[in-house]
């Protein structure tokens, strides 16, 4: 499952931190990782970014509660940039009278 290699974890209980949910486990809780160390957070979905308290630590997972909004760090996706279609120039009517001369 998921394994953390240090022999200590990079938070402790009580710890707050805005956090973004990378997955969702086969129960139902959001995954956040800090420095790779698995948080497991209830009630949150992939893509959430929220503020969480770490409520327990274990030697290879943590758990925490969501105790409001995250901080957004929006990861920029790149898009592929599209250039804009150019406009057609009005069309020019001139006067009838030369019309075809």
């Amino acid at each position: 499952m998921y394994m953390y290699q240090s022999s200590e974890a990079p938070v402790k209980e009580g710890d707050e931190l805005d956090v973004q949910i990378e997955a969702v486990g086969g129960k139902g809780d959001g995954i956040a990782k800090v420095e790779g160390f698995v948080l497991f957070v209830p009630g949150t979905n992939q893509g959430e970014q929220v503020k969480v308290r770490v409520t327990k630590v274990l030697r290879n997972v943590g758990f925490a509660e969501v105790i409001g909004k995250g901080e957004h760090k929006k990861q920029e996706i790149p898009q592929k940039h599209e250039e804009p279609e150019p406009e057609e120039p009005e069309p020019s009517y001139e006067d009838s009278e030369t019309f075809g001369e």
